[in-house]
């Protein structure tokens, strides 16, 4: 048997963190988007007994370092389905530690992959608690669309999708440590956080121009990735409509109203950075490659 899965990023449209939580946990307050940045994932069962991964990116570990391989694990331990060898590869296109969610969709598009193979023993719910298990992002990139995600990142609330414009996508040349940047928060003083009310008042308005007012990441003020300001900058000068971190970064988005203006942007960008992606958003966080 064998499934293709596209595996989709997410950008975070708005990011709060409202405190701590039992085990070092942060409560989290987020609007979360899939968009059509993707990594391919190719399942095979292949009756060697073993299961192994690989990867078009060397920088990402293959074995039990990689979430992808644990997600395969842990649906087998969990579902008690005979394993006769399970071959998993990767090709990688969303950027590693980038703000995106690139591992949490592999182990995702792993999760939902052996749930279609093996004639869906698992329910929604219980796909994504398992993968809730593996990673507080899993279950949003499981379900994908435009979704508000509450607690520690796993409680999933799904809204009306919107007719967002296309998105360019920058991930500057350098890398963030989650943990460092939670720790950034944790001891900093003063916080400006997000209007959350009003970007959940604005969603369900379908209020654009409103939404993009309120665009914002509160690991903004602690992060630093010199050329944030550069790129939004840039952005904002083809049209943005806003211009945001995505996690904790160091990636950088941008909404704009026409595909010529996001063409425009991105072709200005990539002059100066390498990594430069033209994208939509998605109404799905996995599917079945076509």
């Amino acid at each position: 048997m064998n499934c293709t899965v596209q595996a989709f990023a997410k950008l975070n449209l708005m990011l709060d963190i409202l405190g701590k939580l039992p085990k070092d946990y942060h409560e989290v307050c987020m609007l979360m988007q899939s968009v059509s940045l993707a990594d391919t994932v190719h399942l095979e069962t292949d009756g060697s007994g073993v299961l192994t991964v690989d990867c078009t990116n060397p920088e990402i570990p293959c074995g039990d370092g990689n979430i992808a391989y644990r997600a395969a694990r842990a649906f087998f331990e969990t579902t008690a389905l005979p394993f006769d060898g399970l071959r998993i590869s990767i090709e990688k296109h969303i950027p590693h530690a980038a703000g995106l969610a690139g591992g949490s969709a592999d182990a995702a598009a792993v999760l939902f992959g052996l749930n279609r193979m093996f004639d869906r023993p698992l329910a929604e719910r219980a796909l994504c608690e398992l993968g809730g298990a593996l990673g507080a992002d899993v279950p949003f990139c499981l379900t994908g669309g435009l979704m508000l995600a509450q607690y520690d990142g796993t409680v999933l609330s799904a809204l009306p999708a919107r007719a967002f414009g296309p998105v360019v996508i920058v991930k500057p040349d350098c890398a963030v440590s989650t943990a460092e940047a939670y720790h950034a928060f944790d001891t900093a003083g003063r916080v400006r956080h997000p209007d959350r009310q009003g970007m959940l008042h604005a969603v369900m308005q379908n209020d654009l121009p409103g939404i993009f007012r309120r665009v914002g990441n509160v690991f903004e003020q602690f992060i630093d990735v010199p050329e944030r300001v550069v790129i939004k900058a840039l952005m904002r000068e083809h049209g943005a409509a806003c211009a945001c971190m995505s996690g904790s970064g160091p990636s950088v988005f941008g909404i704009f109203e026409t595909e010529a203006q996001a063409e425009a942007a991105a072709s200005t960008l990539r002059k100066r950075f390498s990594d430069v992606f033209l994208c939509e958003c998605m109404p799905v966080g996995v599917k079945t490659a076509d």
